[in-house]
């Protein structure tokens, strides 16, 4: 059912805010090699392409559900601490009129916050379906087109989409909910498990990852 902007709980909201986490400790694992992976968000460490090993572990479970045909591609994973202030900051630059509390929160539907940002815990994943030659479907808007761009259309379950579209954002839902994931409603490329807005969707009492420092000489 579509949710309008007003039904979304938001990152920002308190009651994803206020869960503890109790880090369980998981190492960050390379997508590459066993995923596809895109690569138009990589940077020079490889950052992008790393995941807490069981989210990694689960879209691998998420690709198996997928008929022919359809693949997952990983656009972005882990996330450093100061690429995330930096483009939730910029976005909210752009956001004018607004008190700085209602920016923040208008911000949070496209950019987490640092504070509780899942891209930093490389709890959350970034990704599309594309066919076998990598070819991407057609979701109705592209990865990361902000609310502004798209008209709204970056909303999950957006009305104003064509069918392709709507059902290929099904297909993706199919394959990554029954894996544990929970999606980002203001994006429909953005899923997450482990992290606080994860422990929200699902009723847990603690998330289970936590801002992760991400060295490419441990690997």
């Amino acid at each position: 059912m579509w949710q309008s902007p007003h039904d979304v709980v938001l990152i920002s909201d308190p009651r994803v805010t206020s869960i503890p986490v109790q880090e369980c400790g998981e190492s960050l694992a390379d997508v590459r090699g066993r995923l596809r992976v895109d690569t138009r968000l990589a940077d020079d460490a490889g950052a992008y392409a790393h995941l807490r090993s069981g989210l990694l572990q689960r879209l691998e479970h998420a690709e198996r559900l997928l008929p022919d045909g359809y693949h997952l591609l990983i656009v972005e994973g882990y996330r450093p601490i100061a690429t995330q202030r930096r483009i939730f900051d910029g976005y909210r630059a752009t956001l004018l009129g607004l008190s700085p509390a209602e920016s923040y929160v208008a911000a949070s539907r496209y950019v987490s916050p640092v504070e509780v940002a899942p891209h930093t815990a490389g709890a959350a994943v970034d990704l599309t379906l594309c066919a076998p030659d990598g070819a991407e479907y057609d979701m109705g808007t592209q990865v990361n087109d902000n609310p502004e761009e798209s008209d709204g259309a970056c909303y999950t379950a957006a009305p104003a989409i064509s069918d392709d579209a709507r059902a290929h954002r099904k297909l993706l839902a199919a394959a990554l909910e029954p894996a544990g994931l929970v999606n980002y409603p203001t994006e429909w490329w953005h899923w997450s498990y482990g992290d606080r807005y994860w422990a929200m969707v699902t009723s847990s009492e603690h998330a289970l990852y936590g801002p992760v420092e991400y060295n490419p000489l441990s690997e």
